[in-house]
């Protein structure tokens, strides 16, 4: 579900509770794994060795957890979390992470994420808590369900 009409930076409590539906499709290809291990220079062979990957248990190469968590970032992008009246909205950090499921090289990713709290923090700035999910399309569980926390500037 998109963001309600009357979701403003004065009516962030009202919507606790809010599920915002399913993000835009991300799609993880072998090159944003290989570009990820390059910046974080992680390029343990399940990421990144196609060939030695092919006789893993998964099958192919897998994106690294890392890389899966930080799509949850550009996911609210697409999914109206951001109030439009807001003058910014800064990444505060987790308070919980789980990488449940592997997300193969090749796949499609969604994020679904819930309002799950606000905190004012004075000066028209308030804390919100997401519930964060990630998913492969046709996986029949979650890639990483996470909590994620956002500061958003009013």
């Amino acid at each position: 579900m998109p963001a309600p009409e009357n979701y403003t930076t004065r009516t962030l409590k009202d919507h606790i509770g809010h599920d915002f539906g399913l993000s835009d499709p991300i799609h993880v290809d072998q090159p944003k794994i290989n570009g990820f291990a390059d910046v974080t220079g992680d390029h343990q062979w399940i990421h990144v060795d196609v060939e030695k990957a092919n006789h893993s248990p998964f099958g192919g190469t897998i994106a690294h957890g890392f890389l899966t968590l930080s799509l949850l970032a550009a996911a609210t992008e697409t999914s109206g979390i951001v109030p439009s009246d807001a003058k910014a909205v800064l990444n505060y950090g987790l308070d919980k992470a789980r990488f449940l499921a592997p997300v193969p090289a090749g796949a499609t990713v969604r994020s679904r994420f819930k309002l799950a709290g606000v905190e004012d923090k004075g000066a028209g700035n308030q804390l919100i808590r997401l519930e964060a999910t990630l998913q492969a399309d046709g996986s029949d569980k979650p890639a990483v369900v996470a909590e994620l926390l956002a500061m958003v500037i009013g």
